[in-house]
């Protein structure tokens, strides 16, 4: 998933990425099962399980695009089939599709913070 190009600083031309300012701004899906969350873990586990394989390799070396092993690459895909189904039944059919789902989302959980907020300010005006 490339979401990050959407949600992520940028130094240069270089994309800017932690967990603090990427992978916060998804939202978690509303309630996943426990089968759902349980192959999430493990997808994740395989992911580390495949990097482990390379310990000689730095991370930008096994991300590299051109020289992925591709073991990598299919436990991130598998990795992305699980979070997907913790959204939704159905695939999502585009990367597009699947950011527009989640800023949807992400709008439907702060918009009660916005609303809340918006509720304070105009109390302390009328003051």
């Amino acid at each position: 998933m490339n979401g990050y190009k959407y949600t992520c600083g940028r130094l240069k031309s270089d994309y800017r990425y932690s967990k603090d300012i990427v992978y916060n701004n998804y939202p978690w899906p509303k309630e996943p099962s426990d089968k759902q969350v349980v192959a999430v873990e493990a997808a994740a586990q395989g992911v580390l399980d495949s990097r482990a394989k390379y310990p000689d390799s730095s991370l930008a070396d096994l991300y590299d695009p051109l020289t992925m092993p591709p073991e990598l690459v299919k436990s991130h895909q598998v990795l992305d089939k699980a979070v997907d189904k913790c959204y939704r039944r159905s695939a999502f059919g585009s990367e597009a599709e699947r950011l527009e789902y989640l800023f949807g989302l992400y709008n439907e959980y702060v918009e009660p913070m916005i609303k809340a907020e918006t509720k304070k300010k105009r109390r302390k005006r009328a003051k």
